[in-house]
């Protein structure tokens, strides 16, 4: 029950549902920042409603994470999944149902946190009713997206633009790295206000597990080598880089080599075309007695595979920050990773892992070797790794930044919402 006294903010996650399973179709980074954000808020005391779409009709409308924390899903357009680049004609029907909802229950939000450039828009609209701050995190940028994609969809240009207006109009962007801010001011606007506050990752989950146990849990024998990546199916996460950089490795062919890709929706959803073409290339290198693919690792056994692993490997073609990194490093686990965005911020080369330039076959093979032929190195840059997640990626710390942010704009802003809870 709603306390009459206590502030609501709304989270907007349109396309990225916080309550749905990890790894599947649209599920990732952004949903779990939503998801763990929104409880983190919800422990100090603020009353947290997660906005996102309804894409079935056995989806429950509202799943309740804490007393202060729910997911609430409305319908927009046919239940059904949509790909995100044409979802934008779906929004007016969203904050429709946004409004809708707030009349029916009485009522009133004191802050808007959209996420994603689609629930940008969509906070946008609702603020001029609620007449209350909004704050909203990119998660990613159109101008460094296209710039590594030769389809370029038709909804690029609207998106840039909407991307440019929420920068230059919004009571403040989040940031979650110094890259991010520097490519907003560089590729959209130096107009608006950016604060730097992270992701985080849960330190109480990850690192739990020693690499023995882990493996001894996986079936993994333990003096094998074994290299994870975790991630979704898509070409700009780099899959093909990291399977051909083994491959070139000198550790590969010493017979104790082993890959886990993990992650991915199942045969014949969204992301399985990548998949296949990833699969066809392992049996093209002849590479199928070492790589295997697990499929969609829950949350409940992925820190079990990243304590297990020796390295990590994370060679997206470009992140806005990289939740996979801090997940792997709170678990003592070393990672490779691209030298882009907001990996340059997660991961200290020579410290606790190394960086190298995305799609580089040969330098991420150097890398992977020199990690698992130093295993007295490996060892400290994994211990190295998780104390640096500790002091500054934990949700709780994330939270109570953004807590002291919204506190400075709400307190800040004159309140005369339209929609206001009504007194018992």
């Amino acid at each position: 029950m709603i306390s009459h006294n206590q502030q609501c903010i709304a989270l907007i996650s349109f396309h990225g549902d916080p309550a749905i399973e990890i790894g599947k179709e649209e599920a990732g980074g952004q949903n779990v920042y939503v998801r763990n954000v929104g409880e983190a808020l919800a422990k100090l005391g603020w009353q947290v409603d997660m906005f996102t779409r309804r894409i079935h009709s056995q989806q429950p409308e509202i799943v309740q994470h804490h007393p202060n924390c729910r997911t609430i899903r409305l319908q927009a357009g046919n239940l059904e999944f949509i790909p995100r680049d044409r979802l934008f004609s779906k929004l007016p029907e969203f904050v429709e149902g946004i409004l809708n909802f707030a009349q029916k229950n009485n009522l009133s939000y004191q802050l808007i946190h959209s996420n994603y450039w689609l629930s940008g828009w969509t906070g946008m609209q609702l603020k001029k009713y609620f007449h209350c701050p909004q704050v909203h995190t990119y998660h990613s940028l159109g101008a460094v997206k296209y710039a590594t994609v030769n389809d370029i969809p038709d909804i690029a240009s609207k998106r840039l633009e909407i991307e440019k207006q929420l920068l230059e109009t919004v009571d403040r962007i989040v940031a979650t790295s110094p890259q991010e801010k520097a490519h907003m001011r560089q590729l959209v606007s130096l107009e608006g206000n950016i604060d730097i506050i992270p992701c985080g990752t849960d330190i109480r989950r990850f690192g739990a597990i020693n690499r023995e146990v882990a493996r001894q849990t996986l079936g993994i024998h333990q003096n094998r080598k074994l290299v994870l990546y975790v991630g979704r199916f898509d070409q700009r996460k780099g899959i093909e880089t990291l399977v051909r950089a083994v491959h070139a490795s000198a550790s590969y062919g010493q017979g104790n080599l082993q890959v886990i890709i993990g992650g991915g929706s199942r045969p014949g959803e969204s992301d399985g075309i990548e998949r296949d073409r990833i699969e066809k290339i392992v049996q093209e290198l002849g590479m199928e007695d070492i790589v295997t693919f697990p499929g969609r690792l829950s949350q409940e056994i992925l820190p079990t595979y990243y304590a297990a692993a020796d390295v990590c490997v994370v060679p997206s073609h470009y992140e806005p920050f990289g939740l996979v990194a801090i997940e792997a490093m709170a678990s003592g686990t070393p990672v490779i990773a691209s030298d882009v965005g907001g990996l340059q911020y997660t991961v200290i080369p020579e410290e606790t892992g190394l960086l190298a330039p995305p799609q580089d076959v040969t330098a991420f093979a150097h890398a992977i070797d020199r990690i698992l032929t130093n295993p007295d190195w490996s060892q400290k840059l994994g211990m190295a790794a998780k104390k640096r997640v500790q002091t500054k990626f934990s949700w709780d710390g994330v939270a109570q930044q953004l807590s002291y942010l919204y506190q400075q704009l709400v307190a800040s802003q004159v309140k005369t919402p339209v929609l206001m809870a009504q007194a018992s």
